[in-house]
């Protein structure tokens, strides 16, 4: 072989050389690649969960809200009607006082004018008419 061959044989070995290198480079480039794909996707996934999690959260303290205030109102309906119902039986309370005063008032009536005619019947109290200007005596 003479000395040109061999140059060109060596020639040829550095460009697979060179080949090689570069074929080996593109891989461990497009592994880079992958694995930074698989990565941002990982990270978007994650980011996905979150954000789903914070709304349910969310939704959830919502949800506990509006229990709460429904259960707010149910308690000032029941004060309301609480204080209505006392009301009502404070107004019954003085009604049946007033209902017995009255009735108290009535029976004492009652007891002086069965007194009264109790008394008229016996005779007791007479009654004695005077004249104007006449000084006659009562009998």
């Amino acid at each position: 072989m003479g000395e040109r061959e061999k140059r060109r044989e060596r020639k040829k070995e550095k460009e697979k050389e060179k080949e090689k290198e570069k074929e080996k480079e593109r891989k461990r480039e497009e592994k880079e690649k992958e694995k930074r794909e698989r990565k941002k996707e990982k990270t978007e996934k994650e980011k996905e969960k979150r954000e789903r999690e914070e709304k349910e959260r969310e939704e959830r303290e919502e949800k506990e809200k509006e229990k709460e205030k429904e259960r707010e109102k149910r308690e000032k309906r029941r004060e309301r009607e609480k204080r209505r119902e006392e009301k009502r039986e404070e107004k019954k309370r003085r009604e049946e006082k007033e209902k017995r005063r009255e009735e108290k008032r009535e029976e004492k009536r009652r007891e002086k004018r069965r007194e009264r005619e109790r008394r008229e019947r016996r005779g007791g109290v007479q009654y004695v008419f005077i004249k104007p200007f006449s000084f006659s005596e009562v009998q």
